[in-house]
Parts: C-alpha cells; structure tokens; sequence
C-alpha cells in the first residue's frame, strides 16, 4: 500500500510501487485529467506536480511518490480560478486540448518559480503550434497574478447538467404539421 496525498487529500493506493503515477492517478482515483500521451516524458500531457515541482507522471513510479504531495489538474482550483487556466481561454491558446492540462501544470509550476517568464521559457511548454496565444496566455497569467492584469474574456466555471439540458432546445421527433 502506497500512501501519498493527492491534491490536499491523504490517500493509500493499492497498486504495484512500480506502476507509473500516471496509471494511480487515473485508475485508481479517477483522476483523468492526467492525460497518457508518449509514456516517455517527451510530451507533457502527464504533467503534474510532486512537492511542488512540474513532473512527468509517466516517468515517475507509484513508490517514488511514497510520502510526497502531488497536484493534478482536478486539484490545481476546483474552481477553475487560477490565473493560468484563466488566461488560457481568455487568450483562446488551446488548439485539441488534449495537452492542455499538462500545459496549464507545467505553466502553473513556470509561474510559482518566475512571475515574469521571458518568451522563450514559455516556448517549452507545447509542442503543437499554439505559441503566439501560449505566450500571450502565460504572460497575462503571470500579470494577473502579480494583480497587474485582470482576465475578464474566460466564463465562469462549468455548468451543471441539469443546466446544460436546459440550454439545448428539444429535438423536433416528427416534422412540423403542414399548413392548409
């Protein structure tokens, strides 16, 4: 049994110690924001954070997170607060959103060390083509959270399914009544 605690929650995990954090935190806890993308830590679509620092979840074993806290996704704000995930629909950089979680973690991770990243210190975190609106996106986080920059542009947080059905207009089932 592995303990560790994952996003501000004490957890044991019965799994192998070798298995990928990864696969724990998406099989074990449900916690699929952390997406598989390469396995080999190439792509940061895994990104979380361990004590703090950006890690690959697919290179980092069940047993090496013994003891340590580890952020994902779902626990960086339930709220979808954070300046990051913010600015990054404010500023509309995510292309398929696949990555994006790793991205917002990495960048996340980019800010609490350097509130005031240069361009080229932003460039590594995506490798699929978003850069003017990444960099544009990590630049507004950083001001806002150096509560120089407001984000205005992003919705508010989710809405609940019984409000989404709510907004979709019913499907006609037979056609209109012809008019005589």
């Amino acid at each position: 049994m592995t303990s560790l605690t994952v996003n501000d929650r004490p957890v044991a995990i019965a799994m192998d110690p070798q298995t990928p954090l990864l696969w724990a935190l998406r099989d074990a806890m449900n916690l699929t924001g952390t997406k598989y993308g390469c396995g080999e830590g190439a792509c940061g679509a895994c990104t979380v954070h361990v004590d703090g620092e950006p890690l690959r979840a697919c290179l980092v074993t069940l047993g090496d997170a013994e003891g340590r806290v580890v952020t994902t996704i779902e626990g960086l704000s339930r709220d979808r607060s954070h300046p990051v995930q913010q600015a990054m629909v404010a500023e509309a950089a995510i292309q398929c959103g696949f990555c994006t979680p790793g991205i917002v973690m990495a960048a996340a991770a980019l800010l609490a060390r350097n509130a005031a990243p240069s361009a080229a210190e932003i460039a590594n975190l995506c490798r699929c083509g978003v850069y003017p609106r990444l960099v544009r996106a990590i630049e507004r986080a950083g001001r806002v959270a150096r509560r120089q920059d407001i984000v205005t542009a992003a919705p508010p947080p989710g809405i609940g399914s019984e409000d989404a059905a709510r907004a979709v207009p019913a499907l006609e089932t037979a056609p209109p009544a012809r008019r005589r």
